[in-house]
């Protein structure tokens, strides 16, 4: 019987836990949150349970919460996003201290709060969103500067999340206006080429596959949706339109959450997807090996009811260590787990 164990609770932040990541290596877990810091935790190999521990406190980046933080592909870099409308990029330090970050850049332009920053694959571009309904990126320069590639409009409401493909510099983003947008760059400009119209409310989160040919997406419907990318000339008769990808949704698993589904994480390593929910709980999903890959079956495989106090916000699987999983709450608290199945 697949179950998810406690590892551990991490106390520290002052205020609900927004979001939750890992550098690439695994070795470091992220938080931010309503107090205004991020904090870096890691394994105390010290301590005979092998805990997690902070061992950083960023703090001197933003003047109200910060909703964001995400690793670069190298690690060095930090990208954190506030509701005091900018990103920080906190660089990482070597000193006779250790490995510190510090603050080296703040990235303005958006008119309002921004929700979510995330590094592209190849590290060559960030994404930013906000509730000024923009998307923007920025390219990384090799001197460490940041400049605005493109301010993207194509949502009508308050932007939630972006992710990036895992191989390509193809950016996803999901909106209060219920649909996802698909960009890419053509010809030195960013465009639009896809928009994912199936949930009811709030696309609130959405995770890629390891291959990139698949998207799970969340929502404040309740249900969560697979989509599957479809090439031009392919095979199996859907129709695509000027030479471009179509994203069609292949599964709809609903009855399942009893409130609203903030976050989706897919692991690379397993095919496990969690959710984190407005019930306080969190869920483990695969997809069924023998259902139709065009018409899949997504299996629960494990509840935990009260895997937090309040609402749970974030959820991430770490990218090496198989199983192990991050969560946060609005209880101020994250906690790790083990997936045992």
């Amino acid at each position: 019987m697949a179950r998810l164990d406690e590892v551990c609770k991490l106390p520290g932040h002052q205020g609900i836990v927004w979001n939750v990541g890992w550098n690439h290596e695994g070795t470091i877990l992220i938080s931010c949150g309503e107090d205004k810091t991020v904090r870096l935790w890691a394994r105390n190999i010290n301590s005979e349970n092998n805990l997690w521990v902070c061992h950083s406190i960023l703090s001197d980046g933003h003047q109200r919460t910060i909703r964001s933080v995400s690793f670069s592909p190298c690690n060095k870099l930090i990208a954190s996003a506030s509701f005091d409308g900018t990103c920080c990029i906190w660089e990482k330090k070597t000193s006779t201290e250790g490995n510190q970050y510090e603050c080296t850049a703040t990235l303005e332009g958006h008119e309002n709060e921004v929700k979510c920053v995330a590094w592209s694959a190849s590290g060559s571009f960030l994404a930013t969103c906000s509730r000024d309904k923009s998307v923007w990126i920025w390219e990384v320069g090799e001197d460490g500067d940041f400049e605005c590639a493109a301010v993207l409009s194509a949502h009508t409401q308050d932007v939630k999340k972006v992710v990036w493909h895992p191989h390509q510099d193809i950016l996803a983003s999901a909106s209060y206006d219920n649909t996802v947008k698909l960009f890419c760059e053509e010809d030195d400009d960013w465009v639009c080429f896809g928009t994912l119209k199936s949930h009811d409310s709030t696309v609130w989160s959405l995770a890629f596959d390891s291959s990139g040919k698949n998207l799970a997406t969340c929502s404040d419907d309740r249900t969560i949706k697979i989509w599957k990318e479809y090439l031009p000339g392919n095979q199996f008769g859907i129709a695509t339109s000027d030479n471009t990808p179509t994203w069609k949704c292949v599964c709809t698993l609903s009855a399942v959450h009893p409130r609203a589904v903030y976050d989706i994480s897919w692991c690379h390593q397993t095919g496990l997807i969690a959710t984190a929910s407005g019930d306080d709980a969190i869920r483990i999903f695969r997809i069924d090996p023998e259902s139709d890959p065009h018409a899949p079956t997504l299996e629960q495989l494990v509840t935990v009811p009260r895997a937090h106090e309040q609402d749970v916000n974030s959820v991430a699987w770490n990218p090496v260590i198989t199983g192990l999983l991050a969560s946060c709450s609005d209880d101020m608290h994250l906690k790790v787990w083990q997936y045992k199945g």
